[in-house]
């Protein structure tokens, strides 16, 4: 009997393959494969197959499925094999060989291949490990972000056992295999420049440099249409590696300068590989309000676990980048043998400013104690750039924490539900390097070896888009102070003095952060007049700035100076060249229309705004509908408790609360005041589905 998750999720005996019937049952079974022979909750299983509400019958719904693979497991001799589908007072157990799962044959298998060391044993044991695969891990399980996360961390393996694939052969000087084993993955995964790197090496040791040449070019491009970034270290050293070779074929006697692969093709220098060095901007939004991140941020690990940290990524340590190696007082590289997480999302693109909060995160986190573990929360509005400030400072200063950086979506404020803390945990542990069947179900467990894996490395974490302290608790790592004869603990000459730090992002002020763990507030505020206007010029460019700056003020005004709005607006006028800013600034005055105007797809003002105001108990909400339908922006809480005939403390709670989540502003003891944006969004100003093409109105208004 075998089970197959590397590809569609079945079971097949030596008569054939099981009838497991639906969807659901099947997502029953993956969920028990995944953790074989660890109890699975029926409140897990529950969360696995309802994305959305479960019904009120889904405990019996799932016992029904767990019973009918039981009966289909036992006529298919489940005995014979040591196989048993077991009840354990509410939650389940498969317990079973795990050598009987075609996922946990792969790791074996990739764990004995040594593609370096053994390049002749390890072909036909990468061969056989990547002949298990049958199409997309998980197929035929329901659509939700538990599956989804498997399904990657399992192709990712995938993937590593390709490049472990094409290195065996390149180490045999089969260099025309590598490239044919890289090329097909390389066309189907065209922005993973570590495949694309590892092509472009196999085809120039192949005879081929052209076609590398040409592989470069045009994953330069792609990147650039797609991503709006430069290509990474490890793809800028593979061509640079080229040319330096073509140029030592062609005068091996003349001394060779380091070549540029930008000034070579054409594209402007900046200064470092992925173009930081002169640029600078707030982050583009990727359709999450006001953070910026490249799809899911889930950690997982190298199976293969190579102390190489560029064998597990694909693109690196922009710093480390722009100044060509480590600064000299950089703490050693990881151990040999540990899982090497490099999971930040891509540098925000043009990041502009916030030089004071980039200033005293540096302060407080390389201040720090030896061993200690600080705590920084970035808080602000919604819109304002909390998420590209503290990605920009993770990539500056990533090489302070060679064992790694984990990145995770807390989804506090987004439109699905929050992140459970067991699931992040499970993500981080599997990016360390835990096998999953050692994961334990248990948050408090799982934290408690999170903990303990994390206590001697320096290890970087960005927890984003926070909704609570308590979600963030479990999630941060242990401080582990060395003793020292004066009882103190010490610090580390190069200043960087902490173990692991943690950066979380967040809506809310976590003021239960500050109290129990000394997390140190960062606060992120709106654009100056001059901030927002030179963010405009780095999108539109600096001549329609320069042409009508007047207007250009006007629209960082109406905009309130919150990046998210301004890049809305940008993108209104970049896509239509012709529009001059004046008269997206007419049609920005007209209330009815902002927040459709400041609207770009799935993100904008609106769309942030909605996640905060839903995260508001129904008092909160009802307090802050009757702030927006004032006439004016400046709010007295002893008036507002006299005219909703409210008492005054708990008008004061509710002021302090809507405060707390940046909704409104404390001006003065008891005096507030309210941003037009949310006032616009409170009143019921949000862009319904007849002002969806918001734009477009706006024009037929001007003509």
């Amino acid at each position: 009997m075998e089970f197959a998750l590397l590809g569609p999720v079945g079971v097949t005996t030596g008569s054939g393959e099981l009838p497991l019937g639906p969807a659901k049952r099947r997502s029953v079974l993956a969920m028990l494969l995944l953790q074989p022979n660890i109890t699975v909750s029926v409140e897990q299983l529950i969360t696995c197959l309802w994305e959305d509400e479960p019904p009120a019958h889904a405990r019996t719904v799932v016992q029904g499925h767990v019973s009918r693979l039981r009966a289909a497991l036992a006529e298919g001799g489940a005995d014979a094999y040591g196989i048993e589908l077991a009840t354990r007072a509410g939650a389940y157990l498969l317990r079973l060989p795990e050598e009987l799962i075609d996922a946990h044959r792969f790791n074996e298998l990739l764990a004995l291949a040594r593609p370096e060391a053994a390049p002749q044993d390890a072909v036909p044991l990468l061969r056989e490990a990547l002949g298990l695969w049958r199409g997309p891990a998980l197929s035929g399980t329901v659509a939700g972000p538990q599956f989804a996360a498997a399904a990657h961390a399992l192709e990712e393996r995938r993937l590593a056992a390709v490049e472990a694939l094409a290195r065996a052969h390149g180490a045999l000087g089969e260099h025309e295999r590598a490239a044919a084993v890289l090329y097909v993955e390389a066309a189907a995964n065209p922005l993973r420049e570590g495949l694309v790197a590892a092509l472009m090496g196999a085809l120039y040791r192949a005879g081929r440099q052209s076609d590398a040449i040409n592989w470069f070019h045009r994953t330069r491009q792609l990147l650039g249409e797609e991503l709006g970034v430069d290509p990474g270290e490890r793809l800028s050293r593979a061509y640079e590696e080229i040319l330096r070779a073509e140029a030592v074929a062609a005068a091996p006697s003349a001394p060779q300068a380091h070549p540029d692969p930008r000034a070579h093709d054409g594209l402007r220098a900046h200064g470092d590989p992925q173009g930081h060095g002169d640029r600078q901007a707030q982050a583009v939004p990727q359709g999450h309000g006001d953070r910026q991140a490249d799809g899911v941020p889930q950690a997982y690990g190298d199976p293969q676990g190579h102390a190489d940290p560029q064998a597990r990524a694909d693109r690196s340590d922009p710093a480390r980048a722009a100044q060509g190696s480590p600064p000299p007082d950089s703490p050693p590289p990881p151990a040999a043998g540990h899982a090497v997480p490099r999971h930040l999302p891509r540098p925000p693109a043009r990041f502009l400013g916030r030089e004071a909060q980039l200033a005293d995160l540096t302060r407080w986190i390389t201040a720090t104690a030896n061993g200690e573990s600080p705590v920084a929360v970035v808080t602000g509005p919604a819109g304002v750039g909390k998420t590209a400030c503290a990605v920009q400072w993770a990539h500056l200063h990533a090489h302070a924490f060679p064992d790694g950086q984990l990145f995770a979506d807390l989804g506090g404020f987004g439109e699905g539900d929050e992140a459970a803390p067991a699931a992040v945990l499970r993500e981080f542990l599997l990016a360390l390097g835990t096998p999953p069947g050692q994961i334990p179900p248990s948050a408090e467990a799982a934290s408690a070896l999170y903990r303990s894996i994390v206590a001697r490395r320096k290890i970087l974490v960005v927890l984003d888009n926070a909704r609570s302290s308590a979600q963030v608790r479990p999630l941060l790592p242990g401080g582990t102070p060395p003793a020292t004869a004066g009882g103190a603990p010490t610090r580390t000459e190069s200043g960087g003095g902490a173990g692991c730090a943690t950066l979380v992002t967040s809506r809310s002020r976590l003021d239960g952060l500050v109290a129990t763990d000394c997390a140190r507030p960062v606060p992120v505020q709106v654009l100056a007049t001059e901030e927002g206007m030179a963010l405009l010029g780095t999108v539109l460019g600096p001549e329609r700035i320069a042409d009508d700056p007047d207007a250009a003020r006007e629209l960082v005004g109406l905009c309130e100076g919150l990046p998210l709005a301004l890049r809305a607006a940008a993108a209104q006028l970049t896509a239509r060249p012709r529009w001059r800013l004046s008269r997206l600034a007419a049609a920005l005055r007209d209330e009815r229309r902002r927040l459709a105007l400041l609207s770009a797809e799935d993100t904008g003002i609106a769309a942030a705004l909605r996640t905060s105001v839903a995260r508001l108990s129904a008092d909160d909400a009802r307090l802050l509908s009757a702030l927006a339908t004032g006439s004016g922006r400046q709010v007295d809480a002893s008036a507002v408790a006299a005219l909703a005939g409210a008492d005054p403390d708990r008008t004061r709670d509710g002021l302090d609360r809507l405060a707390e989540m940046h909704l409104v502003d404390e001006e003065a003891t008891d005096r507030y005041v309210i941003s037009a944006l949310v006032q616009l969004f409170a009143r019921g100003g949000e862009p319904g589905e007849g002002d969806a093409s918001g734009a477009d109105s706006a024009g037929a208004a001007e003509r």
